[in-house]
């Protein structure tokens, strides 16, 4: 990645840049005191108490902000807006995959939280309980996660697309005493079931008392007496009055599982107030949030976008957003831009690898909807590469859109490095510059901050309100994974440069974890699925460069002796990776080889296959212990591309 030439500098045109929420000086307002400047942005928010201090890093890494102040993530989320007279405002514009449309305003959804988390109460939760969440993209999700934050019992929501044996681990690990299901979801123009993933994974997870089930398709499930109970029923039945307990500033939230470089997910905590505050401040400032504004993020809340810039930060905004249960080409590929243009969206937020589909398909669909009401721009999940970037805000924001590429993760909580929209000369490809409040910095082997043009390792150097607490019951893991390379740095496990105007571009994982489609996944998660089926002795994964998911998933198998190479073996190994983790796992390609490329040491290198997968020159291979494996590997595999 090189400098932008100066025609690919997008300035603000001077009526948005005039009007912007943020502008220059909040960079130097923000370094001036960074703290004070924290605690300004925390009075967002209602504290039932006041906090006494800003931070205390007297335990680092483990931080504690916001210490001492009292406050409800649902109360500032909802109940607030309604006591400040916009009851009648719309929080939530559902829109269902089959065409069906639900409006929620603040005080219907006010409403809604207080008998949820009434029934929750009923059902024996209580404050410090967990509960597992999976669900469709409809608004029970938002109440669901809402009702728990309410009552103060820390939530953790697994991706509807995940498995039974993926849910499994992640109930288990958490101890969740509860799980909120539903019969299924809309996808792709059919009813997918969820409840019978559920019941499969609770054949082994014995701290859940009761499933609670969202009646969304009709679909036909299975029910177990005492245990399982209607949604419906069980809010229908409770009152519409609860009032908000005051709970600690570091009270858990949620946990959010992530992939890892050892293969068993990681439980990342946020807790309330930081998290609270950073999410708030981010919303109003990078999309720079309006009250006319409406907005529509199309992630989904299973991920941690879908946490921080569906739930969190745009209710306790008071933003009117749109939720679509749906994927953008059912029942056509113009699917999205239709829900802009009867919607009047204003503010998108999507991922590059989105764009880059839509891009496939042709500019003559978005081309045949009218997208004026657009303003704001956003991506998410990974770096946009300048041509997406182009198309994006050339064909859907009419050239005249701000595109704040924004980079952060699971483990930061919030928005890190983006262009504000009113301030920057964006670039295409650029992550540009920290959020004001936010530290950091391209660093070499060494921990030294490298020169413009180089590149190394993207750290932050100072804490923030939205950083992740810890990993759930492993401490140690946590130092060890994120602050030990350098001492007092967290290192995101991305690579980065500085450009000659010191902006910071994202050049990807420098680990083993995989970003496919904005979501990571971990090649040991992937080889230990692999390994599990009975024709497969050792397996390596890898993610290559791929123009629309930004990495695809590639396996380089050893069979086992003797094992049955009839049928399509490949196709059904891949369709084992969906079985056991989820159809995001599912490897692109399998290759059958006789060896893998490995050190004196036993390690895989990784490397040489991905150099394999991408069609390169085979890279350096002196370390190997065998260099003329690459050769057997390459003359020896048999393939099988796909393209789903």
């Amino acid at each position: 990645m090189g400098n932008a030439s100066v025609e690919e500098l997008f300035e603000p045109a001077p009526e948005f840049r005039s009007a912007a929420n943020l502008g220059p000086a909040v960079y130097e307002e923000a370094a001036r005191d960074r703290l004070g400047f924290w605690a300004e942005q925390a009075g967002r928010l209602d504290w039932a108490e006041p906090f006494t201090e800003v931070l205390d890093w007297s335990n680092a890494p483990f931080a504690r902000w916001f210490v001492g102040g009292r406050l409800n993530a649902a109360y500032n989320c909802v109940d607030r807006h309604v006591v400040a007279g916009r009851g009648d405002r719309v929080a939530l514009r559902f829109v269902g995959e089959p065409g069906d449309e639900r409006t929620l305003t603040y005080r219907e959804l006010q409403d809604e939280v207080c008998k949820a988390a009434n029934a929750l109460t009923a059902l024996g939760v209580g404050t410090g309980d967990p509960v597992a969440i999976y669900l469709p993209m409809i608004p029970e999700a938002v109440v669901a996660m809402l009702a728990c934050a309410r009552i103060g019992a820390p939530h953790t929501v697994v991706f509807g697309g995940f498995s039974a044996d993926a849910l499994r681990s992640r109930i288990n690990d958490f101890g969740a005493k509860l799980v909120i299901t539903a019969d299924g979801g809309y996808r792709r123009g059919a009813a997918s079931a969820l409840k019978p993933a559920v019941d499969d994974a609770l054949t082994s997870c014995p701290d859940v008392a009761h499933v609670l089930v969202v009646l969304r398709t009709g679909q036909d499930v299975a029910w177990s007496r005492g245990r399982d109970v209607w949604w419906h029923e069980a809010v229908a039945a409770a009152s519409p009055e609860h009032e908000a307990p005051a709970l600690d500033s570091e009270h858990p939230l949620f946990v959010m599982y992530t992939s890892g470089t050892t293969g068993k997910p990681k439980g990342i905590l946020h807790t309330t107030g930081g998290y609270l505050t950073q999410a708030a401040y981010t919303f109003w400032g990078v999309f720079d949030h309006k009250p006319d504004d409406v907005y529509w993020c199309t992630a989904d809340v299973g991920w941690i976008t879908g946490h921080s810039y569906v739930v969190y930060g745009p209710l306790a905004a008071g933003a009117t957003q749109v939720l679509y249960e749906g994927t953008p080409d059912t029942p056509h590929r113009g699917r999205w831009w239709e829900i802009i243009q009867r919607h009047r969206v204003s503010i998108f937020y999507t991922a590059p690898t989105a764009i880059r589909t839509c891009m496939k398909w042709g500019a003559e669909i978005p081309a045949g909807f009218d997208l004026s009401s657009l303003r704001v721009l956003g991506t998410v999940g990974e770096s946009i590469n300048p041509e997406a970037y182009r198309w994006y805000r050339r064909t859907i924001g009419g050239d005249r859109t701000p595109v704040v590429d924004t980079w952060w993760q699971t483990e930061t909580g919030g928005h890190m490095i983006t262009p504000l929209p009113g301030v920057a000369a964006a670039k295409p490809g650029a992550a540009m510059t920290p959020v004001p409040g936010v530290s950091a910095d391209v660093v070499d082997d060494a921990g030294k901050p490298v020169a413009p043009g180089e590149s190394g390792y993207l750290v932050l150097t100072e804490p923030w309100p939205a950083m992740a607490r810890t990993i759930w019951k492993d401490p140690d893991r946590f130092v060890e994974t994120y602050w030990s390379r350098w001492e007092g740095y967290y290192f995101a496990g991305d690579g980065a440069r500085r450009d000659a105007d010191g902006d910071i571009w994202l050049l990807g994982r420098v680990d083993d974890v995989m970003n496919v489609s904005g979501h990571r996944l971990s090649t040991t998660e992937i080889e230990s699925a692999l390994v599990a089926h009975p024709a497969v002795a050792e397996a390596a994964v890898v993610g290559a460069s791929d123009e629309t998911t930004g990495q695809a998933v590639v396996a380089y198998v050893i069979l086992r002796e003797g094992a049955d190479v009839g049928g399509d073996l490949t196709e059904e190994l891949r369709g084992h990776v969906a079985k056991e983790i989820g159809p995001i796992a599912k490897p692109r390609r399998v290759l059958l080889v006789p060896e893998l490329p490995k050190t004196r040491s036993g390690k895989i290198m990784r490397r040489l296959l991905r150099d394999v997968a991408e069609n390169r020159e085979i890279g350096d291979a002196s370390t190997l212990a065998d260099a003329s494996v690459m050769d057997l590997i390459r003359d020896g595999m048999t393939a099988a591309p796909a393209e789903d």
